[in-house]
């Protein structure tokens, strides 16, 4: 396939020394390493200890199961010895797409190491047993050499070694690699020719530590998949020994080139040796901030607090298991999209720095300057840069306007007046980025669920009377009666935080409620909005109520609540309906099929693609964006008290089985049951491009992973009795979501359709929930009018002295209200970066080329298949739909298509596009 290129004469001296110096020693040398490698003996037939972690030496064997070997007769063309074939395992690697002199250097050193075969040491495992020891049987030998063909990749390379292996060897069900390097390499996959019924196909994808590590081999197993009491006697050991490595022991602080999974509760987000305004409480654990665990990384507690962990700060790495790691590709791409967010967060910092005050936006024109012109600084503060930032200042006004603009957002390139608009308001509850808030009115009045003596009257100030006089003569009850009342109710939420929140500096927000009316020409408008604050002695009703008006001065206030409305709907939609319950709530899962399912589990094998990258994110999350005075904090409404929020819609809301699509619209009352539609479900308001759109994507992971499961556990009771899966359903219940183990929604795991229940809500969750609230951040937040984060004034009343600047320039009251330019760019930036799909990004349907030999399974893969070819034909679905001129919220003039659920995509801030995972 490639080839690796040969030593050059031309190295320099010192080099050519070095190799000749090792060669008479390095047979010694390997021969003491081999005496700490706990393989099998080099004969053909030794006994077989297992890969388990350094931090973890007492392991037991794992008692037998019920014992099922696919046996293979060897083929009569095979070369045959004295009883003996031969066999060659062709290894291949990827290196480093940029690297330094030095690697260069050492690249050379290696392919000397493994031209010799003092490089890499690999042990065939059987599939058989061998009586003698009653453990698989084994052959041991090393890469030696290279394969002499022409290169198609430069970062691709491969090594050979070669085996004499018995006739009666049997299939080989597992390598063991011992990496003799230096350093780590990545090992894609290892094929084994020259037995009977080959090739047999080892997909790896993985990194192999250096045994200066970590002295133990590697287990690579066989891409057949196999139910724990399905495993080939010779590899059983194998199985359970490997998952006990991945486990670890629960102590200790992770090393970079460790893979242990494990779980910790959020007590690293705050920095309290740093500054006490750092200190954060510790999110899980407990009773009042019950939360999904993360990934452990065992770091030291800090010492003003012995509950917090010490935080890793930029640009140090966060832990993650070593396979969770960013590719460098996807590494790249989300360095430059971090570099451009530094450098719109660079200059509006050195602005705010040298002003008197963090600068609002004085007029429109302001904002459109940000992608017109750019964002830079005025020519009496250049003057006044203070010396140690003058090279910064050169460099980056050297860049140049280009890299300092932004691009025009979608829901302002075709009508930048739309965000003016109530029905484009309205429109965004079911087409934008958040379209997972709104609900049906099911009753009336609308009443709190918090503590009368605490907040007040339960009783909205959203009356019959005023609700009636903006439905066009119809009643209060007819409206519900017809499904043609909706609220986005964020009060309850809200409300308990309100004081914390509006304490904070710049900071000024209300508990919302707002009612749709659907009307007869099949559009949703607003018709009133109540904002709230917490009863005090003056003001024990302390809520206002707002509608449309016709007026100037109304006109404006209605501007203001809606800006209120949509400033409470990005902070819950980052915090809990993006953050919470995509990427928090996976993280268990994640950790979970690593722990409990071996990599040879069928189910391991289908949700493997639906992990990637996923820990990654979220360690880069903990460390920029959830944390102490991080990007959330300094940029949304709630302040210090986001992640607290957070809890409390996990501890009031998260139900898992209310997570899967269908269930989660009929608790919105946005659908009902009906057997005779796709899914089992009707929508109340059928022109819902989310709902529509994600029925479709819905329905096809369904399928697939009904038929996936059925084609694994056709036999009875054959999932009750899966020890694997049945640990691995307990621990994510009772481990990765402990503060929520007793609740009594949690599915049982006891039927095939049981499972293909819950993997279809984790694929979702993983795939197009993710996709439809992540994507459309910047095309719909990227213009601040349309979709503030945060609020910096409450609306005037007429017996304030604001109320009097307000009726001389609302415009300025508007303005002034929304974040300041500081804090706009710097979500911008972000927002940017989370909406951006790397080149190397792995969508709904499709195998990476790397994961072509995933399975080794022709009906899945004929599945598999079929579900690409699904999803295509969906694709073309929802285009037809965005043409459709009679699906209002879809098509129109200026309106942008909804694309959020299409699954492919290119690379960039594109809108559209369902990657596998949770990536980004």
């Amino acid at each position: 396939m490639y080839a690796v290129q040969q030593l050059s004469p031309l190295k320099s001296e010192a080099v050519l020394r070095r190799l000749a110096a090792v060669t008479g020693a390095a047979k010694h040398e390997v021969r003491q390493k081999r005496t700490r490698v706990p393989v099998s003996r080099v004969n053909g037939s030794g006994s077989i200890r297992a890969v388990i972690s350094s931090d973890d030496k007492a392991v037991e064997s794992a008692k037998s199961n019920k014992e099922v070997s696919e046996r293979s007769v060897l083929s009569s063309s095979d070369e045959k010895r004295g009883g003996e074939i031969d066999v060659r395992a062709v290894i291949t690697i990827r290196k480093k797409m940029k690297e330094k002199i030095n690697e260069k250097i050492e690249d050379q050193w290696e392919y000397f190491l493994n031209g010799i075969g003092q490089g890499i040491l690999i042990q065939l495992i059987s599939e058989e047993i061998d009586p003698e020891t009653n453990s698989g049987k084994s052959v041991q030998s090393s890469v030696r050499g290279w394969l002499p063909k022409p290169s198609n990749h430069v970062h691709i390379v491969e090594y050979a070694a070669d085996f004499t292996v018995p006739c009666d060897f049997g299939n080989p069900g597992a390598v063991l690699i011992t990496n003799l390097h230096g350093k780590e390499f990545y090992l894609v996959e290892i094929v084994i020719h020259g037995f009977g019924g080959g090739p047999f196909f080892f997909s790896a994808n993985t990194w192999i530590h250096s045994q200066k590590d970590n002295p133990e081999s590697r287990i690579i197993f066989k891409n057949q998949a196999y139910l724990p009491s399905q495993t080939p006697p010779g590899i059983k050991d194998l199985r359970r020994e490997d998952l006990l490595s991945i486990r670890g022991n629960g102590k200790g602080e992770r090393k970079r080139h460790d893979r242990i999974y494990d779980y910790a509760t959020y007590n690293d987000l705050g920095n309290p040796d740093k500054d006490e305004d750092l200190a954060r409480p510790v999110i899980g654990g407990s009773k009042d901030l019950p939360y999904p665990r993360r990934c452990r990384t065992g770091g030291p507690p800090t010492k003003t607090d012995p509950r917090s962990e010490s935080r890793i700060e930029k640009p140090h790495p966060v832990y993650v298991p070593r396979d969770e790691t960013f590719d460098e590709i996807k590494q790249s791409t989300f360095s430059a999209g971090r570099l451009k967010a530094l450098l719109h967060n660079l200059i509006p910092s050195i602005a705010a720095a040298l002003s008197s005050s963090d600068i609002p936006f004085k007029c429109f024109s302001d904002i459109d300057k940000l992608y017109n012109d750019g964002l830079l600084l005025r020519t009496e503060e250049h003057k006044v840069v203070h010396p140690a930032l003058g090279n910064v200042m050169k460099q980056v006004i050297s860049v140049g306007e280009r890299l300092l603009k932004y691009e025009i957002p979608a829901i302002i390139k075709r009508d930048r007046f739309a965000w003016l608009r109530d029905n484009e308001f309205a429109r965004q509850t079911l087409a934008g980025v958040n379209p997972v808030n709104i609900e049906i009115l099911k009753e009336f009045p609308i009443l709190s669920k918090l503590d009368p003596a605490v907040y007040g009257p339960p009783e909205s100030a959203l009356t019959k009377e005023l609700i009636e006089h903006e439905l066009n003569g119809m009643s209060v009850e007819k409206a519900i009666e017809e499904n043609r009342l909706f609220i986005l109710d964020f009060h309850d939420m809200l409300l308990p935080f309100m004081n914390k929140m509006n304490s904070l500096p710049g900071r000024k927000a209300y508990a919302s409620r707002t009612v749709f009316f659907y009307n007869r020409a099949g559009m949703l408008r607003p018709v009133a909005i109540e904002l709230s604050l917490p009863p005090t002695r003056s003001s024990p009703c302390n809520k206002h109520v707002y509608t449309h008006g016709h007026d100037a001065t109304t006109h404006w206030i209605w501007k203001l609540a809606k800006a209120h409305v949509c400033s409470n709907d990005a902070g819950v939609h980052q915090l809990v309906n993006h953050w919470l319950r995509t990427h928090a709530c996976m993280e268990p899962y994640i950790i979970a099929t690593h722990r409990q399912l071996s990599a040879m589990h069928p189910i391991y094998k289908l949700l493997h693609p639906h992990m990637r990258y996923t820990l990654e994110i979220n360690a880069l999350a903990r460390q920029s964006l959830i944390n102490g005075g991080g990007i959330i904090e300094a940029s949304f409404s709630p302040g210090k008290y986001a992640m607290e929020i957070s809890s409390a819609a996990y501890k009031s809301m998260w139900r898992f089985d209310m997570e899967a699509l269908p269930a989660d619209l009929i608790r919105r009352g946005m659908a009902v049951e009906d057997p005779s539609m796709p899914c089992g479900v009707r929508l109340v308001i059928e022109d819902y491009p989310y709902a529509s759109d994600g029925l479709l994507i819905w329905s096809a992971i369904k399928e697939w992973v009904e038929s996936y499961v059925n084609h694994f556990y056709s036999e009875p009771n054959s999932v009750t009795s899966d020890i694997e899966l049945q640990a691995w359903w307990d621990e994510i219940k009772n481990k990765g979501h402990y503060d929520k183990r007793n609740e009594p929604w949690w599915p049982k795991l006891n039927t095939k359709e049981d499972l293909s229940g819950i993997l279809t809500i984790m694929i979702w969750i993983a795939s197009g929930q993710h996709a439809a609230i992540n994507f459309g951040q910047y095309p719909f937040g990227g213009y601040v009018p349309n979709r503030p984060t945060l609020m910096r004034k409450l609306i005037p009343q007429e017996d304030e002295p604001d109320y009097e600047k307000f009726m001389l320039n609302p415009q300025h009251t508007f303005l002034s209200s929304l974040p300041t330019q500081l804090q706009a760019t710097k979500v911008m930036a972000v927002q940017d970066t989370l909406s951006t799909h790397s080149p190397d990004e792995e969508y709904l349907g499709q195998v990476n080329q790397l994961h072509s030999h995933w399975i080794n399974d022709h009906e899945i893969l004929e599945m598999f298949n079929r579900f690409s070819a699904q999803l295509e034909e969906m694709e073309r679905t929802i285009n037809m739909r965005n043409k459709d001129i009679s699906l209002k919220n879809r098509t129109g003039a200026g309106i942008p298509p909804y694309e959020l659920l299409l699954p492919s995509s290119g690379p960039g801030v594109t809108g559209r596009g369902i990657p596998n995972s949770i990536s980004i």
